[in-house]
């Protein structure tokens, strides 16, 4: 099951781009926690806890235990975090969306999926995994919220896969997607077909060029032509 992280945050009453900045300045982070039965709260955060938050989560979905501190008085909500922004180049975190829920709600998420072992058809076979969902949306209390989806993916050989239908889900955590979508398969591996040879290139016919009879030398003791006249005497 998911872990209730716990998370401090300030209400803020300012907003805009110049008051972000002066957020940012501050170390903190902009965020807004909405409800489906409450108005949404601006808040900031502290950014160095948020990282260290992130980084012992296995995804960026995930409940916090979030208090907020308004003006010295400080309440508790259950929230989901739905969004986490980040900037292009350097990752750091822009702005957080929360979703607050109740303990006695559905809520749906999208939950990370790890397969794991090594399929039959690759260790054996030369099969390729193909991982077609990183991610499936499923719906349940927030007790029962999972933090990853794992399948074993050890018994599959080549043309296998497992579908939505096939996952072992915890209990009370129901797939909201259709069950006939494929989350993995093992595929079969990929024939390089060699390219023929190319023909060898056609030789281009040399044609030689004849010499003019004329230029050519007499032969020795070759005869005159039959009408060639003699040299008158003197």
């Amino acid at each position: 099951m998911a872990k209730q992280l716990k998370l401090t945050a300030q209400t803020r009453s300012t907003v805009g781009r110049t008051a972000v900045k002066k957020i940012k300045a501050q170390g903190l982070v902009p965020a807004v926690v909405y409800g489906s039965h409450d108005a949404p709260i601006s808040l900031s955060l502290n950014a160095r806890e948020f990282s260290r938050l992130m980084a012992h989560a296995t995804s960026e979905h995930f409940l916090v235990d979030l208090e907020i501190n308004d003006g010295g008085a400080t309440s508790s909500r259950l929230a989901l975090i739905q969004e986490v922004q980040h900037d292009a180049l350097s990752r750091d975190v822009l702005h957080v969306d929360f979703h607050a829920v109740k303990a006695d709600e559905m809520l749906h998420s999208e939950i990370p999926v790890e397969p794991f072992g090594e399929p039959d058809g690759v260790k054996n076979f030369g099969g390729i995994l193909e991982i077609n969902m990183h991610s499936v949306e499923v719906e349940c209390l927030p007790k029962d919220l999972p933090e990853l989806i794992r399948i074993d993916v050890s018994a599959l050989g080549i043309g296998d896969a497992v579908h939505i239908k096939d996952l072992q889900l915890p209990a009370g955590v129901t797939a909201r997607a259709d069950g006939d979508l494929t989350v993995v398969r093992v595929a079969a591996p990929k024939v390089e077909v060699e390219p023929e040879p190319a023909a060898a290139a056609a030789q281009p016919e040399v044609l030689k060029e004849k010499k003019d009879d004329a230029a050519k030398p007499a032969a020795a003791g070759a005869k005159p032509a039959a009408d060639a006249k003699p040299a008158p005497k003197k």
